[in-house]
């Protein structure tokens, strides 16, 4: 099996190590625009694999899309990352144009791959990606929900003092400000996270994660990476070992929790064919309205892409 990640800035170069590591494919293939950059990556998790031991064997390349030809899925991460006081919607013009490019390059010599978006802002960049590629909404998703759970269990792991292995979640809607954890949906050990830690505590993680990506932004000056690609990375695994995993995926909707024509958080099954099918929860109304806050938001920034594309059409 063959992965291209399009990316070697440090969440596709995260992702192609972590792939690497796992070591369940024959080649990943990581691709950059910045002369050089893949490659040394490339050789430097190459150079890793005998103290590591694994075997996939990781190719670096300078924006030859001939090299990504055939593989299997392609995790795109291509675009500017968030600088401090910048938010998700104010890179949308920039990294749109980016992503519709890969897109074009990748279809083009791996028509059927099945796509994973990573490039922020996430949900509209996933749109721009399935616009571009034609291809059933099943092959084209965005990876969000992963990472965006991942954060919680890691601030509830430290909150209750357990394993963060031990703790299972959901959360649905946007990648940013507006996403909705369901505290009603998570267990630790299977007993349920309102035993464990107070309504006041529960809230406080809850809008530490909405602000997860920001508060490693303000860290750092730049986003993520560890998380990120990692989550990515896991995605990849469950498709290509097609593994049925239940993950919240950036997922076309096209009825369900009554909304359409929108890309939006939701559990899915993740197997070889993409997502092979969308879980519908039965939210409760107070549920369903903050879902259907975060679903106009991000209406409100696909709206954005579409009149950008309409006037360069």
């Amino acid at each position: 099996m063959k992965v291209t990640v399009v990316g070697a800035g440090n969440v596709g170069a995260t992702c192609a190590n972590v792939l690497a590591h796992k070591d369940f494919l024959q080649e990943v293939v990581l691709l950059d625009i910045k002369e050089g950059t893949a490659e040394g990556k490339a050789l430097d998790t190459w150079q890793q694999a005998p103290i590591d031991y694994y075997s996939t064997k990781i190719t670096g390349v300078t924006n030859d899309y001939t090299k990504t030809a055939n593989s299997d899925v392609v995790v795109i991460t291509s675009g500017l990352p968030r600088k401090p006081g910048m938010s998700r919607d104010d890179l949308i013009s920039t990294n749109a144009n980016i992503v519709k490019s890969v897109t074009e390059n990748i279809t083009k010599h791996s028509p059927d791959a099945i796509i994973i978006i990573v490039s922020n802002p996430l949900d509209v960049m996933t749109y721009c990606s399935y616009l571009t590629a034609k291809k059933d909404s099943s092959k084209v998703f965005g990876m969000a929900g992963i990472l965006d759970t991942a954060r919680y269990r890691a601030f509830l792991a430290d909150e209750i003092g357990c394993s963060p292995k031990d703790i299972q979640a959901i959360l649905m809607g946007g990648h940013g400000d507006t996403m909705v954890p369901l505290p009603r949906y998570t267990t630790v050990g299977g007993i349920p996270v309102t035993e464990l830690v107070s309504n006041e505590k529960l809230e406080a993680i809850i809008q530490r994660t909405k602000v997860g990506g920001g508060e490693i932004v303000n860290l750092l000056g730049t986003s993520a990476w560890y998380a990120p690609g990692a989550a990515a990375a896991q995605m990849v695994e469950a498709i290509v070992k097609d593994e049925k995993r239940i993950f919240p995926v950036c997922a076309w909707l096209t009825g369900q929790y009554g909304l359409k024509d929108i890309y939006l958080g939701v559990p899915v099954v993740l197997g070889k064919k993409g997502i092979e099918k969308i879980i519908e929860l039965q939210l409760n109304p107070a549920e369903k309205e903050l879902l259907n806050t975060s679903a106009q938001h991000v209406k409100e920034v696909m709206d954005v892409l579409d009149k950008m594309q309409s006037a360069t059409a």
